[in-house]
């Protein structure tokens, strides 16, 4: 596709996904595709003030939301479900011109989100607790576990959707309310997933504010992770970013979920299957364009085996195809 041709496809995506054109002139964020690097539309940049905003409507909501049946807040993420079988192809595609995954990833990262939604939807029907035996006549303990709040979520570029239901879907059958700021790389995704989830939320009467995106800079984030509103964070990114939330959460004793990149490594033995091993190697360093937060990104190998390796992977590079991923 041209460049023209990107951000067309881009605005028809959108629309067909329930979030219209979200675009502005003058907007201080910019959408770019990774394909080409060209720009896709421009949008208005939130500030710490709207956070503040959308996390005092996902309190509200969240005070209405704890005290619905859950398997009647499972009805939600089950309509959130069948919205996405019914838009897979658009939002994989989608997510390939933001992300740049070839189509078949873009599609499985919204496999990942159906199949969320289906087993928060069965653990909706399983929030048991423990009835323990006590050592005083006449009682018993019961164990119940009760809604956090409002859940912040902080994703990464490189799975701009998939993360965020996997947080979204488990908080919501759980009673809670969800704010999400996306990666300022991946704004377009976070705006159609949010355009189905409001559909969604609609059609079974879920209160107004239970979820909301806001995007921005590390301003915007660190509105988030500073709100004593939000117990529970989540964010997945970098380390060094991890080392930046986990303190400021810790400080105001919330909690945090972090799913944090590394420096993943495969282990070539002297007995190693090299066909194998090749395999293995080029798809994890390969895969997603190299930007898995599992992606390989060194191999430590036994000189009795380095050469001829080496040269097995070199051969390996020389088939990958280098352009668009939607082709």
């Amino acid at each position: 596709m041209s460049t023209l041709d990107l951000s067309t496809r881009t605005r028809e995506i959108l629309s067909a996904l329930g979030a219209g054109d979200p675009f502005t002139d003058d907007g201080a964020l910019v959408a770019r595709s990774p394909i080409d690097g060209s720009e896709l539309g421009r949008l208005a940049a939130q500030s710490p003030d709207d956070v503040a905003a959308a996390v005092g409507a996902a309190q509200t909501a969240f005070e209405a939301w704890r005290v619905v049946p859950a398997p009647v807040r499972g009805h939600l993420v089950r309509e959130l479900g069948e919205l996405l079988r019914e838009h897979k192809e658009l939002l994989g595609e989608l997510v390939s011109i933001e992300a740049g995954k070839i189509r078949s990833e873009g599609l499985g990262e919204v496999q990942e989100m159906i199949d969320i939604c289906e087993f928060a939807v069965g653990l909706s029907r399983q929030l048991h607790g423990l009835t323990i035996a006590s050592e005083r006549p006449g009682h018993r303990m019961m164990e119940q576990w009760h809604p956090l709040g409002v859940v912040g979520v902080i994703s990464a570029f490189n799975f701009p959707v998939a993360v965020w239901s996997w947080n979204a879907a488990l908080a919501l059958v759980a009673g809670d309310a969800v704010v999400w700021k996306p990666s300022e790389k991946t704004l377009l995704t976070a705006l159609a997933c949010q355009a189905l989830l409001d559909e969604a939320a609609r059609r079974v009467g879920a209160p107004a504010g239970l979820a909301s995106v806001v995007v921005g800079d590390a301003a915007v984030g660190e509105a988030l992770v500073d709100d004593p509103r939000v117990p529970l964070v989540s964010a997945t990114g970098s380390t060094r970013m991890g080392k930046l939330v986990a303190p400021r959460v810790a400080a105001r004793l919330g909690r945090c979920l972090l799913e944090l990149g590394g420096n993943n490594a495969a282990i070539v033995a002297p007995s190693a299957d090299l066909d194998l091993a090749v395999r293995g190697i080029v798809f994890s360093a390969v895969g997603t364009a190299g930007q898995r937060c599992t992606s390989l990104r060194r191999v430590i190998v036994h000189e009795s085996v380095h050469d001829e390796l080496v040269a097995r992977l070199s051969k390996a590079y020389g088939t990958l195809s280098i352009g668009s991923p939607l082709a």
